[in-house]
């Protein structure tokens, strides 16, 4: 799941960055509210957790404008300021969850993956299928014709990728967002190298290839050459 954290405090943000991408979560920061607006424009993220004081945009109105320009990611409000009212504004704006500070790190992961949960259940399917390879976004595992995968962390965000776009071409730069935080810098082919490997996993042993390279564009999963 991708991540991310809109927090002008340093410490917070460091804290929810590290204990998030501990979980096995790929995560993004934004200082303010105005580069956390554009961040989560660009529609890359499975949930958002903002701050509600920020500098630049507030969240309650950085989450009224992602909902007027028509994004529906969910939102996990965080701040400081529990009154009724407060709540209820930042619901009425467009928020799916508003969690008051000081929260149990515990707590909040929950309620993020509960967050994401519910868009899987949209999805109506927490079970990904192309032909007899099968990957469970709630259990994290992938399994081909019965046999577990065993997949590392990236190698299961890039399958993961793939067959939510089964029958489609995926460039690099999808599979780099699925995969990496936004400020990272790929150096030489590593997409190429983690997708060797999980080709490995996913093909050898089995008769049929269902990840397949297009020359010049990226990655297919489908059945058959």
């Amino acid at each position: 799941m991708r991540i991310l954290i809109v927090e002008d405090d340093a410490r917070g943000r460091h804290f929810l960055s590290r204990g998030l991408g501990e979980s096995g979560h790929i995560v993004d920061t934004a200082e303010d509210g105005a580069t956390g607006l554009a961040m989560a424009s660009e529609g890359i993220y499975d949930v958002v957790v903002t701050d509600r004081l920020l500098p630049a945009l507030d969240g309650v109105e950085l989450v009224r404008r992602l909902r007027a320009g028509g994004n529906a990611t969910p939102v996990l409000m965080l701040s400081a300021i529990g009154g009724l009212a407060q709540r209820v504004e930042g619901i009425q704006a467009g928020c799916d969850d508003y969690l008051v500070k000081p929260y149990a790190f515990t707590e909040l992961l929950a309620r993020v993956e509960a967050l994401a949960r519910r868009i899987d259940r949209t999805r109506m399917n927490n079970v990904l299928q192309c032909a007899d390879l099968s990957l469970d976004t709630r259990a994290r595992t992938a399994s081909r014709a019965g046999q577990d995968l065993r997949l590392q962390r990236r190698e299961y965000l890039l399958l993961e990728c793939l067959m939510r776009r089964a029958g489609q071409v995926v460039t690099r730069s999808m599979l780099l967002e699925a995969a990496w935080s936004y400020d990272f810098e790929p150096r030489g082919n590593i997409i190429d190298m983690h997708m060797h490997r999980l080709r490995a996993k996913v093909d050898r042993d089995f008769a049929t290839p269902l990840i397949h390279t297009v020359v010049g564009a990226g990655y297919i999963l489908r059945p058959g050459d």
